[in-house]
């Protein structure tokens, strides 16, 4: 009766270990990119499993992580694999708002201008930022022109007096703005006569 017991018991501690390994509780300051990231799994595969409509998560949620691993416990990436892993990722959330008639202080399908071509995207990836260009290069970490990865945003004085402009890097010297000029959003190089003299600097926020 002891052994059968044990046995049970033994059973029952495997089964609930197991079930929470499964899941992951939201804490403060998570986004789904960065679940996704430490659970092994692309953001949208994180979208797919929960069955979820949008990237916004609460605190105190729980998401499936489909793992046989605990997202807090799964192995941790380097930034650079992190960021070779789901490059493609990105560009992939980039590339959804490309071709966009560009409308300052658009912020939906009919027009949108910079700041808010770069926070659509990251909303996708579980970031959510500021409105303004000015702001968003407030935010994240401070990243030199020589360590750029994709995702990164990079930002423009394109009025003097300070950052007027941002986009996202998307590696190899290219970045993804909303560009007034051409009137439309679209994938362009750093390294052009216009855009390299105006260059302020890089934020990480993935």
């Amino acid at each position: 009766m002891n052994a059968l017991r044990a046995l049970i018991l033994t059973a029952a501690s495997l089964l609930g270990s197991s079930a929470l390994a499964a899941t992951y509780t939201v804490k403060p300051g998570d986004t789904l990119y960065s679940i996704s990231q430490k659970a092994n799994l692309d953001p949208a595969q994180l979208l797919k499993l929960n069955r979820l409509q949008s990237s916004t998560i609460q605190v105190g949620q729980k998401l499936e992580i489909g793992g046989s691993a605990s997202a807090s416990s799964a192995r941790p990436s380097t930034p650079t694999a992190s960021r070779s892993g789901n490059g493609n990722t990105i560009r992939a959330a980039a590339a959804r708002f490309l071709n966009i008639r560009y409308v300052l202080g658009g912020n939906g399908a009919g027009g949108i201008d910079c700041s808010a071509y770069t926070r659509a995207v990251f909303q996708q990836l579980g970031v959510s930022l500021p409105r303004t260009a000015r702001a968003q290069f407030g935010v994240g970490t401070s990243i030199s022109r020589g360590n750029l990865q994709t995702g990164d945003l990079v930002f423009f004085s394109t009025m003097g007096g300070g950052v007027s402009h941002v986009g996202i890097y998307l590696g190899n010297g290219q970045f993804a703005n909303a560009n007034s000029y051409n009137g439309r959003t679209m994938i362009e190089s750093m390294t052009t006569s216009y855009w390299a003299p105006r260059y302020v600097g890089a934020r990480r926020v993935l």
